[in-house]
Parts: structure tokens; C-alpha cells; sequence
């Protein structure tokens, strides 16, 4: 089989890369490679689905009336287990090989699996896919009690989709505090002591050492000693690029796939986009940045360059971004939030309230915002740091009132 563009993924960056091409290349075939069994949905809807709230049909991000329209191939099913760029081909685990002239490696991320001993051999769950999502989704209704290792968004979501259902909830986190990778410590104490009020027993600092079944239970030994029972686990530790099958490919790989500001790889006519991928970062260096906005940007761009497009804009740097809703408050985190010797910080909190603020600045432009219950627009935060906005003239108005100000600025920059 021959596909001149053959992209490696379905989701977010392998969507909009298909896009991108099939706008400048109306005639050059595109295939898109999927070892999923489903039409192409959102990993960040997931937790909807494990809640309810989302049905598995009613998701999908493209149906197959539109890959028909725009007479791209869609193959579900088909795991790719190597690649040899010599040849320009891959080959799937049915044995079938695919040959390309330009090539998207758009393959998400896998989730982390701890040192735990016995975790190999018990029925624990994980939040990657869609059939991990209804998994989840049918062992919560038959559960009285959960354990969830791991405090970020994913297991966070999920303690809190548990807890609604009249689940007992432990959350297990190594780190001293929630979110970790957003939020600073007196902001994650917010939402600790949120969950906390809705039931759902947080144990930080501590980590799972072991585990152990019998029947339906799972019997969890801390690090601490103490053990704990319930009648699922789920493991929500971290999420690492999907790269095993690239082992003998050459395709230089760090933490990620790396990649230049049109992301293409190391060598000729292989690109990489969204989870996979460790690009450029605002604040330089390299990252992987495992966020929605960025595998749609990284995505289009490898699109237009794969169809050569003269025009396109180079990959500026990844920005984190995330936003978050628990229990019907509402947090945000843009950008970084630690703050070097340079940066000014303007922090206020109202622990009563469950209101915080942090915005870290550093020659007067925004580096850094995370709020809870302080409402902002996250993409307007999103767009002052990657332009790098001069706030001098407005600083102390927008330390004030951060939402009015920024869409002020915004108003003007747009015109």
C-alpha cells in the first residue's frame, strides 16, 4: 500500500494536519493510520465519558462522511510496529507494509506505569482511550470504593467523577501537593481542601510501594506502611510519548520525538506533532507540551510544510495552558509558574472563599497566570505571553483586574 502524505495517529495533531495538506494538495493521496478501533475522538473528553455526562458515539471529532468528502483515507486498526525510513515504509502488526513520500508521526502518549510491586498482575485501570474510558466507566458502577495514584488532571477528574457517583475516594500523590505541575502549593491546598469537602480522602507526600487482589479487591501497601482497600485502582501517573515502535528507526527521540519549528525531524520527509513531539519551548530549550492548542498548532504546521507551503509561520514555543473544572469551581494555569530572581509576582489568595491569584511578570511582560475562582480568559493570557506583550504602561491596572485589562489590550492587538 502507497500513500504519498501517510499520517500516524487520528486525534488532535493528525486531524489538523490532514486538514492543512488537503487544502494545498487537493490531488496527492492522504492516509491517515489508527490503532484505535473508532472514529477519531478527544483523549480530553474522556472523563466525560467515564462520568456520563459524554456518550463514546456522540464524541467523535470527524465522521466518515468527512474523510469521504475530502477523499482521505482513514485505516482503523492498524498498529504500526516499525518504520525504516531507508526504504520509506512501515510496517503494521498484521504484516502489512505502507510506503510514503512524506510521513506524520502523530501517535499521542502512553500512560506511565510505576514501580509497584504486584502491578503487573492485577486488574488495575488506566485513562488513555476510549475503551479505558468505558472500562472505567462499568467498573465505577459496580465499586464502593476506589483508589486513584496519581493527582493530576486525569486522576483528578476522575476522583472527583467517583465521588459524585457515591464512591469512596483515596487520591494517592507522590509530590507534597495537587497539580503539581500547574499550580503552586497554597493554590492546590484550594483544591485539596475542595475535594476533601465533597469526601474524597487526599494523602499526599505518599506513594503506592505494592499492591495485591483477591476476588474484586485491591489491597494497596503506602509507603508509609499503612494499607489501604478498595475495589478498583486506577493509575493516573504521567503520560509518556508513544515512541517504542521508532527503537531501531532513527529518528532522533529525547523525551519526545524532537523536532524544529516546522516539525520535521532528523531525517527527510518524517514530521512530528502533538504528544509525540519535543518542541521548541517560548522560553527556549525543548519540551513536551501535552496540551490541546498545542498538537492543533503543531499539527497544522506540519500539514502546510508537508504540502510546502512558502507561507507558513514557523512554530513559535510552546505555552503551557490548561484549564480546569472540579466540583463547579474553576481554575486556570498559563504559562510558568515558578519565578526566577528577575520576575515579579503579585499573589493573593481567600482561603474561606476558595479564591486565588498568582500572576508572575518579568520585564514587564506576562509570563506566568493561575487563578481559582477568579475568572480570566485563559486564551487571552495565552496570546499576551506568546507575543510578548509590553504591560509596562498598563501593569499595575492589569495586576488589578487581569480579565478587564487583558481583553482591553487584546481589543487593540487584534484590529
Amino acid at each position: 500500500m502507497h500513500s504519498k502524505h501517510l499520517i500516524v495517529g487520528s486525534s488532535h495533531a493528525a486531524l489538523e494536519a490532514a486538514t492543512a495538506i488537503r487544502f494545498l494538495d487537493t490531488e496527492g493521496s492522504v492516509t491517515l493510520l489508527t490503532r484505535d478501533a473508532r472514529l477519531p475522538y478527544s483523549p480530553t473528553i474522556l472523563p466525560y465519558v467515564v462520568s456520563g455526562r459524554s456518550e463514546p458515539n456522540n464524541v467523535i471529532l470527524r465522521d466518515e462522511t468527512w474523510f469521504r468528502d475530502n477523499a482521505i483515507n482513514f485505516v482503523p486498526r492498524a498498529t504500526v510496529i516499525a518504520i525504516d525510513p531507508s526504504q520509506s515504509s512501515l510496517r503494521l502488526d498484521s504484516n502489512e507494509t505502507w510506503t510514503y513520500e512524506r510521513l506524520l508521526i502523530a501517535t499521542g502518549a502512553a500512560p506511565v506505569l510505576p514501580p509497584v510491586h504486584g502491578l503487573a498482575d492485577f486488574a488495575f485501570h488506566v485513562l488513555r482511550s476510549m475503551d479505558d474510558a468505558i472500562d472505567l466507566r462499568a467498573a465505577i458502577g459496580a465499586a464502593k470504593s476506589a483508589i486513584v495514584l496519581g493527582a493530576g488532571l486525569i486522576g483528578m477528574h476522575a476522583a472527583e467523577n467517583m465521588a459524585k457517583a457515591g464512591i469512596a475516594v483515596t487520591v494517592v500523590e507522590l509530590e507534597k501537593h495537587v497539580l503539581s505541575a500547574y499550580f503552586e502549593p497554597r493554590a492546590s491546598k484550594i483544591i485539596e481542601d475542595v475535594f476533601a469537602r465533597n469526601g474524597v480522602r487526599m494523602l499526599t507526600g505518599r506513594t503506592i510501594v505494592g499492591v495485591d487482589g483477591a476476588g474484586d479487591r485491591c489491597f494497596a501497601a503506602l509507603d508509609d506502611g499503612r494499607k489501604i482497600v478498595a475495589d478498583l485502582l486506577l493509575v493516573c501517573v504521567g503520560a509518556k510519548p508513544n515512541v517504542k515502535f521508532l527503537d531501531e528507526s532513527g529518528i532522533e527521540i529525547n523525551s519526545g520525538i524532537v523536532v524544529d519549528d516546522r516539525m520535521r525531524t532528523n531525517l527527510p520527509n518524517i514530521w512530528a506533532a502533538g504528544d509525540v513531539a519535543e518542541a521548541g519551548s517560548l522560553w527556549g530549550g525543548k519540551v513536551v507540551n501535552g496540551i490541546l492548542p498545542n498538537a492543533v498548532e503543531q499539527g497544522r504546521i506540519a500539514g502546510l510544510d508537508m504540502a510546502d507551503d512558502s507561507a507558513l509561520v514557523p512554530f513559535p514555543g510552546a505555552v503551557p495552558l490548561n484549564t480546569y473544572s472540579f466540583f463547579g469551581q474553576q481554575a486556570v494555569s498559563v504559562g510558568r509558574g515558578e519565578a526566577g530572581v528577575d520576575c515579579e509576582i503579585a499573589e493573593s489568595v481567600d482561603d474561606e472563599k476558595s479564591i486565588y491569584r498568582r500572576i508572575v511578570l518579568r520585564d514587564d511582560q506576562l509570563v506566568g497566570i493561575a487563578t481559582i475562582n477568579n475568572f480570566v480568559d485563559a486564551g487571552i493570557m495565552w496570546q499576551l505571553i506568546r507575543r510578548r506583550v509590553d504591560l509596562s504602561a498598563v501593569k499595575a491596572a492589569f495586576v488589578a483586574a487581569p480579565r478587564t485589562t487583558g481583553r482591553q489590550l487584546m481589543s487593540q492587538l487584534w484590529r
